[in-house]
């Protein structure tokens, strides 16, 4: 099997007691099965607090959040359990967390999650990350489509390729991306590959840009799911940025983890607004751009229906139109 990460990937250390944020804060931490049978036979007191914290719901463990924090989190902001019984007797979730698997079968693509602040300073610290690909021992038969996956590839290195651009203002570079996409989804269908004429996309772009629709873009946000009062606040009185190079940072770390998701459906085009719409989002709330968007992935990335939500509304949504969505870039 072969296995692509980028080169920081193994570089990364949880930071502890010295995370600004935290994963123990918010978030009710599902338990896979293995973990929760062990919690429950665990002798002493460790295993005593562990049951009575333990939680069924919707046919899943879940570790119940007590005032906002998870019950091993201890006031030196380390893990109860890792400090008692060592870093294997996490839950697969703490485990792993902020890693990211893409498990294709014959091959797997490596990442971290933006919403750990250690992670999100080592995201967007690479203007243009460094891939590093090894073979490892077993292989399962290719879980997709083999030609659908072949575009996916392609595509995502020609959007990759687009986002390296540094001569255009970021907006522009952004919509370019969006009318790109169209293209993909195009060749996704069964088009044949074309050569894609960024002047002419460029224009076509601003001609077809409608006035966009920030309000009811940030009116959209508020109806999700909200997991902190800070967020709250933050759709209540944003801040526009300036547009910065780090917005497209953003932008390959969203196609990095949600482009080649479309093999499973065909629809690309949802994930490519998903990564137009994140990159508005975050430059709309504006304060600091690691905070704002690491927050921003806390909440959205991490509550699958929020995700759900945001690439439904890519279709359904009015402030999600393309003309509207041209015009937040371009006008």
């Amino acid at each position: 099997m072969r296995i692509t990460k980028p080169k920081y990937y193994d570089a990364f250390r949880c930071i502890a007691s010295e995370c600004p944020d935290s994963c123990c804060k918010e978030w009710d931490v599902q338990v896979d099965e293995t973990a929760a049978a062990y919690y429950r036979k665990l002798p002493g007191a460790l295993g005593d607090r562990l049951r009575e914290v333990l939680k069924e719901e919707d046919g899943e463990t879940v570790m119940t959040i007590i005032e906002g924090r998870c019950p091993m989190w201890r006031s030196d902001g380390l893990c109860r359990i890792q400090a008692e019984l060592g870093h294997e007797a996490l839950c697969k979730t703490c485990r792993d967390f902020p890693r990211l698997i893409h498990d294709y079968g014959d091959f797997q693509e490596l990442g971290l999650e933006l919403s750990c602040p250690e992670a999100a300073q080592m995201i967007l610290e690479q203007d243009a990350p460094e891939y590093v690909s090894g073979e490892c021992h077993g292989n399962t038969p290719a879980e997709y489509d083999e030609e659908a996956m072949e575009v996916l590839l392609r595509t995502r290195d020609r959007v990759r390729g687009i986002l390296a651009e540094r001569r255009r203002p970021v907006e522009e570079v952004l919509a370019l991306v969006l009318m790109y996409g169209y293209q993909a989804q195009s060749e996704l269908d069964g088009a044949p590959e074309a050569d894609f004429d960024a002047d002419a996309a460029l224009d076509e772009a601003e001609q077809f840009a409608a006035e966009g629709d920030i309000p009811a873009m940030l009116d959209f946000f508020s109806q999700l799911e909200i997991l902190t009062p800070e967020w709250s606040a933050m759709l209540e009185s944003p801040a526009p940025a300036k547009w910065d190079s780090c917005h497209l940072t953003l932008a390959r770390y969203f196609v990095d983890r949600y482009w080649l998701q479309a093999v499973s459906d065909y629809d690309l085009v949802s994930r490519l607004k998903l990564t137009i719409i994140s990159c508005l989002m975050i430059r709309t709330l504006g304060g600091d751009l690691r905070r704002t968007a690491q927050l921003y992935s806390k909440e959205i990335e991490n509550d699958i229906d929020n995700v759900e939500a945001i690439l439904d509304g890519a279709y359904d949504c009015p402030a999600f139109t393309d003309d509207k969505l041209l015009g937040m870039l371009l006008k």
